[in-house]
């Protein structure tokens, strides 16, 4: 049997979630169908979820269409959650993107559609809503042209629109109108086709039509359009056949090389890691030895694969499947099992821009620190960043939303009650320039039993941080190479003014240590021979002088804008978008609208997010994404340091001596 791994998308409250109630039922996995508002869906498991109504995390449910399981992806639809978005998409064969038949296409839509696109993933369209009032047919189909993508076709008409009964009836292939209109569609994405197309003598035949639609909406060229609703279940049945004709169901290679990604990781009753992997080739079995991130090993003890609903224990699970793991320990979102896909570069997700410190009562600092750590295994875009200076504990963010989430979660799922500091902007760091530094054993002022030599250099956009070497290799001992190259990471983790550096080349230019030695008769001693500690602790001072050097300069993150107003309110908006720093471009008037497209700093949006209904009486529509950094005008801002700070020598020192004196220092 074929394998779909499938996605649902839409912007928060189209309906996706009661889509995929409707689904199940239809395909007998459910018997009754659970409800958004009474919290009884079967995908929203968190109680936070059901309290909401809105899916913040993504589930997977299973179930049978002809001779396609389809493992179903229920992904959050609030913008402040794209991040889970991203990494589902990353491991999907086909998609539904739901649109409201009454509110037509929303800004997430519009996100969701672009990142769609970029990843060439197939998708089918699902105009939601048909039954209730104010519901669309014509108007909604131009916008998506508009607005998603031109390359639609709709595959059937309404009847009874905004009624409680409405109906879609699929078109058939002797409708003229329809068949042209495909045809049409078709011809513009392959010659041959059109060449057929064109030769009046022999028309296209109904099945050469078919087959086209087919091939060309699996290979995301085409995207069908059905309507239905959710509630009633108009169209369903239809868009069930389309997800199972028109989507690339895969058999894949279970006995080929092992290659699968992890998109999801969840802990068990008994707080056991549970990592949700989806297989692309070769086969897991149970006992089996995986190999992930680098040297990272783990043992599979159990496993689990999606069947009809629920998840069921197996011995294995192979390529198209989406397995349950228990048993590697070390394992995280974004983990590549086995061998990396030649495709993975589908890996874009775009990086939190805020960041706020999470305070709770001082006798839960452990336990905080417990569960914020379990949080960021589940998202790793959380990115904790712990301050031991101050006692203070920072977490990223996408968004408000999203810190309300984490606020619930941890007072329901740990007990452990918290607010939160004003949020706050994150910038970046890049070096300026080229920059070299070098401290020598046994010379003033390296108070270290090691020689480094480091330089750093820009890098392209997007590279990170590498790290390179002009040694000879072996003139260094590994274990000593190794705490340079990570103390060099979790340094650059705070610039000059204190943001994350990036995309810099950072090169070990010089190295020395002193062999292990011991006195007569006697045991080692560190006084006298180099040790890891040595390493770590002097690699912060030579990254920062070389960094000084070189100098940076911070940038902080600015987003896509697309804004759609009433055109008479182009006035009173326009002032505002200036004062918080937007560059609009040229207007474009569509109807009784404006749109505005242009870049927003992200310090920016949440205040344009509120000031707009009252500016554009709660008509306006706004769309905002991270695009790209650019550089801080004037004086650039400053994070507090949360390590010992190497940019103050002697503070810097005495920190270590005293931590080295509390701890005992090892290799």
């Amino acid at each position: 049997m074929r394998t779909l791994n499938l996605g649902i998308l839409a912007h928060v409250d189209a309906g996706k979630t009661s889509l995929t109630e409707r689904l199940l039922h239809a395909a007998g996995v459910i018997d009754e169908i659970g409800s958004v508002d009474d919290g009884s869906t079967q995908t929203d498991s968190l109680a936070l979820e059901r309290e909401r109504g809105i899916t913040i995390k993504s589930a997977v449910v299973s179930f049978v269409i002809g001779d396609v399981t389809v493992n179903l992806i229920d992904t959050p639809g609030h913008p402040d959650f794209i991040a889970e978005v991203e990494r589902v998409l990353d491991v999907l064969d086909g998609a539904v993107l739901v649109v409201s038949a009454v509110e037509g296409v929303q800004a997430q839509t519009r996100v969701l559609m672009r990142t769609l696109l970029r990843l060439g993933t197939p998708t089918l369209v699902f105009v939601n809503k048909i039954d209730r009032g104010g519901a669309q047919y014509e108007k909604v189909l131009r916008e998506i042209s508009d607005r998603l993508t031109p390359s639609i076709i709709p595959m059937g008409s309404v009847r009874g629109l905004g009624t409680r009964c409405p109906s879609f009836t699929p078109h058939g292939a002797d409708e003229a109108d329809f068949t042209a209109r495909l045809a049409e569609l078709l011809a513009d994405h392959d010659d041959a086709f059109l060449a057929a197309y064109l030769d009046d003598e022999k028309p296209v035949s109904r099945e050469r039509l078919r087959d086209e639609l087919e091939a060309q909406a699996r290979r995301a060229l085409v995207h069908p359009v059905f309507f239905g609703s959710a509630i009633t279940g108009a169209g369903v049945d239809s868009l069930m056949t389309g997800i199972s004709e028109l989507l690339p169901a895969t058999e894949g290679d279970a006995a080929g090389p092992l290659s699968g990604a992890v998109f999801k990781i969840e802990r068990g009753p008994a707080g056991e890691k549970i990592a949700y992997v989806r297989v692309f080739s070769g086969t897991v079995r149970v006992r089996d030895r995986l190999r992930f991130r680098q040297d990272q090993e783990g043992k599979v003890t159990a496993i689990s694969v999606f069947d009809r609903g629920s998840a069921v224990p197996r011995p294995s699970v192979s390529a198209g499947e989406i397995g349950m793991l228990w048993g590697l320990v070390g394992v995280r979102v974004g983990d590549t099992i086995g061998v990396p896909r030649t495709t993975s570069a589908r890996h874009r997700f775009a990086p939190p821009t805020l960041e706020t410190v999470v305070v709770s009562r001082p006798a839960d600092k452990g336990a905080l620190h417990a569960a914020l750590v379990q949080l960021a295994e589940q998202d790793p875009l959380i990115d904790l960043r712990q301050d031991d200076v101050r006692q203070e504990i920072s977490v990223s963010l996408y968004g408000e939303v999203q810190k309300e989430v984490i606020q619930a979660t941890l007072a329901n799922d740990f007990g452990v009650e918290v607010t939160f500091r004003e949020t706050t902007t994150i910038c970046v760091e890049r070096p300026a320039g080229t920059g070299a530094a070098v401290e020598v054993m046994g010379k003033e002022p390296n108070p270290f039993l090691a020689t480094i030599g480091l330089r750093v250099e820009p890098a392209p956009v997007g590279s990170g941080v590498r790290f390179g070497l002009e040694i000879e290799l072996g003139a260094l001992p590994p274990a000593f190479l190794k705490a340079v190259q990570e103390t060099v990471h979790e340094t650059l983790r705070q610039g000059l003014h204190g943001w994350q550096v990036t995309d810099c080349m950072v090169t070990l230019t010089h190295s020395g240590y002193a062999p292990r030695q011991s006195h007569a008769h006697a045991s080692f001693d560190k006084s006298m021979s180099s040790t890891g500690g040595d390493f770590r602790n002097l690699t912060p001072l030579v990254v920062i002088d070389a960094l000084r050097r070189a100098g940076t300069t911070v940038y902080e993150p600015m987003h896509r804008l697309s804004l759609e107003i009433p055109a008479d309110t182009f006035g009173s908006v326009l002032p505002v978008l200036a004062r918080l720093r937007a560059i609009p471009r040229t207007p474009a008037m569509r109807d009784s609208s404006c749109v505005i497209e242009g870049e927003i700093p992200a310090a920016s949006v949440h205040e344009l997010e509120q000031r707009l209904p009252a500016l554009t009486r709660g008509e306006g529509v706004l769309e905002c994404a991270f695009d790209h950094y650019e550089p801080v005008r004037g004086t650039p801002p400053a994070r507090p340091r949360s390590d010992h700070n190497p940019l103050n020598r002697e503070e810097y020192l005495l920190q270590v001596q005293r931590r080295v004196t509390s701890r005992g220092e090892g290799g």
